[in-house]
């Protein structure tokens, strides 16, 4: 099961290796609603993403946040009203 960004990425890679093989290449049909799927759940992301810079949540942990450089612990978001 696909739980982050990386693993979507990564299953769309293997797709498309599948699609290249000439041994067992993959149906046009499966290999594009593998894509279409992704293309949901990228579009799910932008919208995750949208909402997170309007309320200043936590994401859910689809993307990753960017890891922190040494000595910083956290962030805090400020914003005027």
């Amino acid at each position: 099961m696909m739980n982050t960004i990386e693993d979507l990425r990564k299953h769309l890679f293997e797709t498309l290796a599948q699609l290249r093989s000439k041994e067992q290449p993959m149906e046009i049909e499966r290999a594009q609603a593998i894509a279409q799927v992704a293309q949901v759940m990228i579009n799910s992301a932008k919208v995750e993403v949208e909402h997170l810079k309007i309320v200043g949540g936590k994401g859910t942990g689809f993307i990753k946040e960017s890891n922190l450089p040494a000595g910083i612990t956290g962030t805090q978001q400020h914003r005027l009203r």
